[in-house]
């Protein structure tokens, strides 16, 4: 990280540094005396949460900022929908079906990075969770276009670990879901969902009440699949109970392939228009 500080103090680092060269007494065993910020096992206390909250907001925010990171494209979607040389893999036939979803999420993180490095590559920049599935295939998709992406991994009871696609510098990991949720809608410029599981859902849900509650400005939310989406959710059977108005059905459209999503993007209410030039923000 870069250190900005112009300050005249001692840096905190120094004074790190020289408490692990301290005499070895029992005063200075002592958990009483580590540095306040250099110990773990204070950092961790219950009363220390609104702490850990704030530095898991922060890091990333801070380092996203130096990479120039000015807006982002968001690919949620199912850990484990396999690529479709590894359909065979999966555990259902319809895992095996869906496999395609992960070519289309490649090529469409392949399309918009292209994009994205025409401008800098500072804008409509790919984040995924960082893990495998259809995550996997959106980083992978900007390695194919010689870019960068963010991976936004969490720790999980099961092993999970970071595709070997996500940008090194841009790949965090968190323990606070709500947090990495903030973290992948601060800068989104559209949102993208591929066919998942509870965790797609979740995602896919707090994204569209933030917009449809008026605490998310609207952007492109796009979901890939139509008969997926249509099977396990009944949009229509929400509306005509009234649990959601009739309007609330255009936050979003079903799109079936990479082209269709960057037209659909392209074509959306107030596309090219950037965070920054948002009247009231």
């Amino acid at each position: 990280m870069q250190d900005h500080r112009n300050s005249p103090f001692r840096h905190a680092r120094e004074d790190m540094q020289k408490a692990d060269q301290t005499p070895d007494t029992p005063q200075t065993r002592a958990p009483s005396y580590r540095l306040a910020f250099d110990d773990n096992t204070f950092l961790c206390r219950d009363e220390l949460r609104p702490v850990r909250l704030q530095l898991e907001l922060l890091k990333p925010e801070l380092l996203l900022t130096e990479a120039g990171i000015e807006s982002t494209v968001v690919l949620f979607g199912g850990a484990r929908i396999p690529e479709p040389a590894r359909a065979d893999t999966a555990r259902t036939e319809t895992l095996a079906a869906l496999s395609r979803y992960y070519d289309e999420a490649r090529e469409f993180a392949r399309l918009m990075t292209l994009r994205s490095m025409e401008g800098g590559g500072h804008d409509d920049v790919i984040v995924t969770g960082g893990g495998p599935g259809v995550m996997e295939a959106g980083n992978r998709g900007a390695v194919d276009a010689g870019g960068r992406s963010i991976g936004l991994n969490i720790v999980l009871p099961h092993e999970q670990a970071p595709n070997e696609y996500v940008t090194p510098g841009l790949c965090f990991n968190f323990h606070y879901f709500a947090i990495r949720k903030m973290h992948f809608l601060m800068r989104a410029r559209a949102v993208c969902i591929f066919p998942g599981g509870f965790g797609t859902l979740d995602e896919m849900f707090e994204a569209l009440t933030l917009i449809q509650t008026g605490r998310m400005e609207r952007v492109p939310f796009l979901l890939f699949g139509r008969e997926f989406w249509e099977r396990i959710i009944n949009w229509d059977a929400l509306s005509d109970a009234g649990t959601i108005s009739a309007e609330d059905l255009d936050l979003f459209r079903f799109v079936e392939n990479a082209a269709e999503a960057i037209e659909a993007i392209d074509t959306w209410p107030g596309a090219g228009t950037k965070r920054q030039d948002i009247p009231g923000r």
